[in-house]
């Protein structure tokens, strides 16, 4: 937004107006990347988990129902 006010109040776009504002953009965006990196990374890993405790759970379920509709069989 900076480059773009330099322009605006000089009226021209030289590149010692417009550096400063790039220069200021180009940190903002390394700031958000070294947070939003280990924030992907740390969601993917979780995701991972989470899935696997859901297959897990659903494989467990199966068996149980399995057995209770097993032993209800054999005893009729």
């Amino acid at each position: 937004m900076n480059a773009f006010r330099g322009i605006g109040a000089t009226g021209a776009a030289s590149l010692a107006i417009v550096a400063p504002g790039i220069a200021e953009s180009l940190v903002a965006t390394a700031a958000g990347l070294a947070a939003a990196i280990p924030a992907v990374i740390a969601y993917n890993y979780y995701l991972s988990m989470a899935r696997r405790m859901i297959i897990e759970m659903e494989d467990f379920s199966e068996d149980l129902l399995y057995l209770f509709t097993e032993g209800k069989n054999e005893v009729q």
